[in-house]
């Protein structure tokens, strides 16, 4: 079944998404997932924690606890209007009786897209045409919508209230850039936020050498800059463009109110302590002379500026608390952490407020 058959013949028949307005509507059916299921199969099982928001097309399927089947569910009825059993964690199977279609939506995104809706009125595409001089804007539609989509999907910002994420969007100034552009060089003062709109960068730090280590490749919806704003120092690598694009900034001050403060989560050493027995891992976040030095026994050292490289192989099944002397460059540490998609904390007060391991 194609995404514009989904459109058109069903989607607006389902609750909520029925209610979305056009645009809104549209990037959830480009997200859509249709499956066909055969009879016997499970859509998903008791206790499940799939973050998917499903309805049933077509088929019947039944609902299954632990004392048998607890209800039966028909494709085309009032009730299939509805989400399927939409607790998380599950708390029923849900089993194919027949043959059976169902579509799945990721529920963040449909969250995401029905607050927007609720905001004041002002869409995403409405903010996107709104940076430039006299209304105009060199951001099309659809570039807009990707980079926008990408920024409203990522795990960090579900943390971030809606209202701020509207006023960050109109706060947002346009940088257009070309390729091999310094946007930002090692050692200057943090001022500014960075998303990328469109267009490529790269992340190189200057080694004890004097050559350029590249940490990371950038792409459409990645941000940086936030190291230097939150620790409060200088920038830590420089950013080159790859290529012409366009970048969005935002000020250090709005980044410190929209973003910084709902997005931290800080733990006292008791808390510390208890999260590192169930499992919780420690990273200590200076550099490899400072760890040498002196350090939390049982923690792990990556240097923030390799925090973005080595945070590729974290398991993201696992809590992490980042720490450092003071608690200013681990701030940067869970931030970038946390815009990848982990659960991670920071120390309060960092070692200064310490005396002993969290784990000892």
């Amino acid at each position: 079944m194609s995404a514009k058959l989904l459109d058109k013949a069903i989607l607006k028949t389902l609750v909520p998404p029925q209610s979305l307005n056009h645009e809104n509507f549209q990037e959830l059916a480009q997200k859509a997932i249709i499956e066909n299921i055969s009879a016997g199969r499970d859509v998903f099982k008791k206790g499940d924690m799939d973050r998917k928001t499903v309805y049933l097309l077509d088929g019947e399927l039944e609902l299954r606890n632990d004392t048998g089947i607890a209800g039966v569910l028909r494709g085309g009825s009032k009730e299939s209007k509805h989400p399927i059993a939409n607790q998380q964690p599950r708390q029923v199977t849900a089993r194919a009786k027949s043959k059976i279609t169902v579509v799945r939506f990721d529920t963040d995104l449909l969250d995401i897209l029905l607050t927007w809706d609720q905001l004041s009125g002002i869409e995403v595409s409405d903010i996107s045409m709104d940076h430039g001089p006299s209304g105009s804007s060199s951001i099309d539609s659809g570039a807009s919508g990707d980079w926008m989509t990408r920024i409203l999907q990522s795990k960090a910002f579900l943390r971030i209230p809606p209202a701020n994420i509207q006023h960050m969007f109109m706060k947002l100034q346009e940088v257009p850039v070309k390729a091999n552009q310094v946007v930002v060089k090692q050692g200057d003062d943090g001022d500014y936020y960075y998303i990328i709109c469109h267009g490529k960068c790269k992340v190189t730090r200057a080694s004890s050498s004097g050559s350029r280590v590249t940490l990371a490749q950038l792409g459409d919806g990645d941000a940086f800059g936030e190291e230097a704003l939150l620790s409060e120092g200088k920038r830590n690598a420089t950013v080159i463009t790859e290529s012409d694009g366009l970048l969005m900034r935002l000020s250090k001050e709005d980044f410190n109110h929209l973003l910084k403060e709902p997005m931290l989560k800080e733990v006292d050493l008791e808390q510390a302590k208890s999260m590192v027995r169930q499992g919780a891992v420690l990273i200590d976040v200076r550099m490899e002379s400072e760890h040498k030095a002196g350090s939390i026994k049982g923690s792990v050292n990556i240097p923030l500026f390799m925090l973005r490289l080595k945070a590729e192989g974290f398991d993201n099944s696992k809590k992490y608390i980042c720490y450092c002397e003071t608690g200013r460059r681990s701030q940067a540490a869970a931030y970038i952490m946390s815009e990848a998609g982990f659960d991670s904390h920071v120390l309060k007060g960092g070692l200064q407020a310490i005396t002993q391991s969290p784990g000892g």
